[in-house]
């Protein structure tokens, strides 16, 4: 455990942190498929954007491209279900789409997967548009992601289209045809999220099946301890009512499980799609250190080798570390400095000036891990990680 704290500590930043995150704008479509008789696929897309809304402009502060995601719903849930899922990944820089297909009590699991695969095709048609709000915006490095049902579409998706780059899917399912045989096929890079309480598509039987027939080289299951199917996502009467009717529970809150799983999945998605060792050394520290998940893996997303080439050369400023509720800045010089301090998310939670040795009062924030920099009048940073137990 010292090791790991160690190397939380020897992890710097590369690129500044953005101070917050970006505003989501969303739009509206319906994309013709015509290899499939012309089926129509509607859809509700989120993405990065200067202000918050509808038909809002994308972020201009976004010089390049971003990554496209595909998110598949549940069994006769709503696309709306998964507002935590849009409002975690869009600030974080990522464009996703919803498609609105096989909402019916008897859905095609084939056709679901195709949806998915299509959408992305779809994007990335909307970004050679020049009267497209996404114009130029949209990046070839793509992410099939579901849940349950839409896990499980996810595989479908990712077996039957080589160009998706990464799949991520939080309680897949089993379907129909089979999605754990359609793992067995897929290279993508995985990460699988589960609940330990999962009554309704228990792990056993579904999501650990899926995570073991993947060939990928790089390859992630975590399970959350006492998460359960349903707390995935937003309240859905749907999901409860079949989630009431078996057991285990879930022994956690919704809110607790929303921070577990973007705790991984944003710094695991910018590794896998933004090349961001940062961010991977940061999954891997954190998975290494937790003690409200357990996992499995084959792979580590960034290396040792990275870290130790990029290790701050300064003399510890920010002790202790891991803390509880209080840090001891040592500021390196006698002129006013700012501290900020951002959650896993990219997001500014706090800012501070200080001069020379200062006490910061930090127990409002959750446990977890931080990024704090510490800037000095004369316009140096230091950075560092820090874990909030």
């Amino acid at each position: 455990m010292r090791y790991i704290y160690s190397v939380l500590l020897l992890l710097v930043m590369a690129n500044e942190v953005a101070a917050q995150p970006y505003p989501i704008g969303h739009i509206t479509a319906t994309f013709i498929d015509s290899a499939r008789s012309n089926r129509s696929v509607p859809v509700e897309i989120y993405y990065p954007a200067d202000v918050a809304g509808d038909n809002a402009a994308f972020a201009t502060s976004i010089t390049g491209k971003v990554p496209a995601i595909a998110f598949g719903h549940g069994f006769v849930m709503a696309w709306s279900a998964y507002q935590n899922i849009w409002e975690a990944v869009v600030p974080a820089g990522y464009i996703i789409a919803f498609p609105k297909t096989e909402g019916t009590f008897s859905p095609s699991h084939d056709a679901f997967g195709k949806d998915l695969s299509f959408v992305l095709k779809e994007l990335g048609k909307l970004g050679n548009t020049s009267t497209s709000i996404l114009y130029n915006k949209v990046d070839t490095m793509t992410c099939v992601m579901g849940h349950s049902m839409g896990g499980g579409a996810a595989h479908l998706a990712a077996a039957a289209n080589s160009s998706i780059k990464a799949i991520a899917t939080l309680a897949p399912a089993e379907t129909t045809p089979s999605a754990i045989a359609a793992a067995g096929t897929v290279n993508a890079n995985t990460l699988v999220i589960a609940g330990q309480n999962d009554c309704v598509t228990p792990p056993a039987t579904n999501q650990i099946p899926m995570y073991d027939a993947t060939p990928a080289s790089c390859k992630h299951y975590i399970s959350i301890t006492g998460g359960s199917h349903c707390l995935m996502a937003e309240t859905n009467t749907a999901c409860s009512f079949g989630e009431s009717s078996c057991t285990p529970t879930p022994i956690i809150d919704r809110t607790t499980q929303h921070t577990i799983i973007n705790r991984y999945l944003i710094p695991w998605l910018n590794s896998r799609l933004k090349n961001d060792c940062t961010s991977g050394s940061l999954f891997d520290a954190t998975l290494a250190a937790a003690t409200d998940v357990t996992h499995q893996k084959n792979c580590t997303l960034c290396s040792t080798a990275y870290l130790s080439s990029n290790v701050a050369t300064t003399k510890t400023w920010v002790h202790p570390n891991p803390f509880v509720d209080n840090i001891n800045i040592t500021a390196p010089t006698y002129g006013d400095c700012t501290v900020r301090v951002y959650n896993v998310l990219g997001v500014l939670v706090h800012t501070q000036w200080v001069r020379g040795s200062t006490t910061l009062s930090l127990g409002h924030l959750a446990t977890g891990i931080y990024q704090c920099s510490l800037q000095t009048e004369g316009g140096s940073i230091l950075r560092t990680t820090m874990v909030k137990q």
